[in-house]
This record gives C-alpha cells, structure tokens and sequence, in this order.
C-alpha cells in the first residue's frame, strides 16, 4: 500500500505530475484574462503559449537527458542526489549559467508559492467571509509549512493523482455553472480595450503554460528519465480541455464584469456544487504549493550541506525557514491576478521559455556536440538548423511580447493596485458591506 501511494516513477506518475502542476489557481484568473483580451485572442493565446510550453519543456528534457549520460560516464553516481534545472546550466554551460539559472528558478518558485496562499485565503472567503483575507493568509501559511516533511517528487503519486482530479471537477464546474447561469443583464464583451491590459492578460497566459520550472525535479523522479520528451505536449493537451471551455464559458456570461474580478468564483452564486469547488481547489492549491516549494527546499538543503541526510525530521526542520519569506510576501502583496502577470512577464519569460531556448543552441553549436548528442532532433523536425531556428523565435518572441510588452504592462496594472488597495491590504477585492441608513443621513449642523 505504501509503494502504491507514495512511491512513483512510472511515465503515468509524471504525466499526472504535469498537468496538476500546470493548472492550479490560475483556472479562477483565466476568465480574468479573457475580459482583458478578448475571447478570440485568449483563445488564439492559449493554443499558442501551450505549444510554445511544450517546445521548452521538451529542450529541458533533452538537456537533463544530455547532462546526467556525459556525468554517467564519468563514473557520477545519482543515488542520493537530486539533479536540478542550474546544476544541468552548470554542467553544459558553466558557472555564469547556472547563476542565471538557480537566481530566476528560485525567485520564480518563490513567487509561485507565494501566490498559491493567496489563492487559498482568497477562495476560502468566499466560503467563511467572517474572516478577512489576511488572517486566512496566515492560517494557511501555517498548514502549507507541513510540506516540509515531503521529502521529493517520489512522493506526489497520490497527490498529483488527487490534485488533477480536484481541478477538472472546477474547471468543469466553472463552465457549465456559467452557462447555467447565462449571460447577466446588459453583459458586454468589449475587450481588448486598453494595451496595458491586453498584454497584462496575455502575460497570464504564458505564466499558465510556463509552470515547468519543476520539469528537472519530475524527471529526476522517474525511473526512466528518457521517456519524458512527450508527456509535457500529452499534459498540455488534457490541460487545454480544462482551461479553454471554463474561460470561455465565463467570458460569454460575465463579460467586462470579470475585469474587476479576477478570481472567477467572486460571479457565481454561493451553491454546495461551488463550495465543493473552493474546498477542491484550497486542497490542489496546499498540493501545488509543496511542488512549488520542494525544489527550493533541495537548494537550501544543498546550500547547508543538508541534502545527503537521510532523517526526514532533521530535513523538515532545515527547511522551515523557507516557508517563512514565502508567508510574509503573500501578505504585503494579496493581489490575486495581477501577480501572476507580473512574475509571468519578469521570471516565468526567461526560466521557462529563453533560457532553455538559448541553453539548447549553446549546447548544440558544435558539430562534435551535434555527433555525440544523447538525444537526436524530434522526428517531427529532423534537421538541427530548423531546431535553433525555432528556439531564436522563441527567444525573440517571448523576450519583446512576454518580457518587454507584458512586463511593463503588468508592472503599471500591479503598481496601479498597490495604490488602490495598498500593502498589507486587509481584504483584497472583498465587497464592501452596505452602509447603514443612519450613516447615511447628513449629520446635524454643529450650535454657535
């Protein structure tokens, strides 16, 4: 029972490992993106970033693959060590790259464990509003510490089998509840209106399909590393089914009301099927925080000389410091959406997409590291040429449109919410409660 539940490596373990890490909150921010773009941009977008997310995780793959059978021959052993995205940098790269590699993995990771508890405390609002969100940030805080004593990916089977359950039944809910519901009075689909939130909507969107900062961790896990190259492209797919039809269903019903509601649960009337939703989603959110996290946890462990330690308590006590940052961020900064855009234009456009693009060219460029090559281009584009070829758009595209064009949007629409709402907002887009009839009447003038 043990080994079914929490020892897994198969191609089926990582597929489930994929596609729950891939769609988690961003379900709820999705209908937000599409009020800011448009139904036939958010459309168009996400089949794109999703094909374009696959591409890289692939090279990370091939890269990983490259990196562990050059050390093998070496005579490296693996057996208590687990590979991560900087050490494969430095090892095919040098110490330059794995800089750049381990600063915007970490921060990345850092900022998407972030955002998973303000999800939390945003959902569980809109079950119990008694509390505001900023003490249901703590609460939260509190129970995400314990994926302190997950030791690694070996140990999601169950989690991710859980996890990618829980979001299908949300992202289906979300769907056919909006067409249940129908088009509200007066609905409008005016989008895209402005630049600034067009490109913050279309930043969202390559942040959505840019989750596999984790991919070197998921493979590591697997018995057989090799056999990775296509379960990205194969998660994305199943993942497509989820986002496409709730974000869309939404739009057609709420329209422009969604751009002043960026967690989509905030529209739909309070019904068990929605509250089985948020609880759904709290329990995926707690799951996709432990894979944000445990990557961090293997660099701090490797930073104190931790990593070889066999006892979980000493591990799980060396970690917490980590949880703390993480914590105290989510609550300066509450603003569920417009932070997904910002790390999406500032960290998620170089870990996910240039780097690897550039990394694979840097690796390849040679003929002899062409001949010797552990893994030989896709069947689908044979030649090298046509590889670097799509890796340089790659690179181009996201560093001018993701980077550029979405960075400066999300920073304006994110700055613009720090002086709406300021740090350490108590209750961020909460509905203001009705102001009582005696407040409202003018107060008596003051007696000379």
């Amino acid at each position: 029972m043990k080994s079914f539940l929490w020892h897994g490596g198969s191609v089926w373990d990582a597929w489930f490992s994929c596609a729950s890490n891939q769609v988690a909150q961003v379900l709820l921010t999705l209908p937000y993106s599409f009020s800011q773009l448009g139904m036939v941009s958010g459309v168009i977008l996400q089949i794109f970033y999703g094909f374009l997310g696959s591409w890289t995780a692939y090279l990370i793959s091939v890269l990983y693959v490259e990196y562990r059978s050059r050390k093998e021959k070496e005579g490296v052993s693996f057996k208590n060590h687990v590979i991560q995205w900087f050490e494969v940098l430095d090892g095919l790269l040098g110490p330059y790259w794995k800089a750049a590699g381990l600063a915007f993995n970490c921060t990345f990771l850092l900022f998407g464990s972030v955002i998973q508890l303000i999800a939390c405390a945003s959902n569980i609002y809109y079950i119990n509003d008694r509390l505001d969100k900023r003490t249901w940030t703590y609460i939260f805080g509190a129970c995400c510490a314990t994926t302190v004593f997950i030791p690694s990916f070996h140990n999601y089977r169950i989690w991710s089998f859980l996890g990618l359950g829980m979001t299908t039944y949300t992202a289906w809910y979300l769907a056919i509840a909006a067409l249940i519901n129908g088009q509200v009075e007066g609905v409008a689909h005016t989008g895209p209106t402005k630049l600034v939130l067009y490109f913050t909507g279309a930043t969202n969107i390559l942040y959505t399909f840019g989750g596999h900062a984790v991919t070197v961790e998921i493979m590591h896990a697997m018995w057989k590393p090799a056999k990775f190259k296509y379960i990205y492209l194969l998660a994305t797919l199943y993942v497509f089914t989820l986002t496409l039809p709730s974000a869309a269903a939404m739009y057609w019903a709420f329209g422009d009301e969604l751009l002043n509601h960026s967690n989509a649960f905030s529209l739909l009337p309070k019904t068990a099927w929605r509250d089985a939703a948020v609880i759904l989603m709290l329990i995926h959110q707690f799951i996709t925080f432990g894979f944000a996290c445990t990557p961090l946890y293997f660099v701090w462990e490797k930073v104190i000389g931790m990593h070889d330690t066999k006892s979980i308590f000493k591990r799980a006590l060396a970690r917490l410091p980590i949880v703390v940052p993480i914590w105290f961020l989510a609550i300066i900064f509450p603003f569920f959406g417009p932070i997904n855009s910002a790390v999406g234009a500032l960290l998620v456009s170089f870990t996910v997409y240039i780097i690897p693009s550039l990394a694979h060219i840097l690796t390849y460029r040679t003929a002899s590291a062409r001949m010797n090559a552990a893994e030989k281009p896709p069947f689908f584009l044979p030649s090298w040429t046509g590889m670097f070829v799509v890796n340089m758009f790659i690179v181009v595209w996201v560093l001018v449109v993701g980077f550029g064009l979405g960075g400066w949007a999300s920073m304006v629409n994110f700055i613009r919410q720090i002086d709406t709402f300021g740090l350490f907002a108590k209750c961020y887009q909460c509905p203001k409660p009705p102001v009582p009839a005696a407040a409202q009447s003018p107060a008596p003038l003051p007696h000379h």
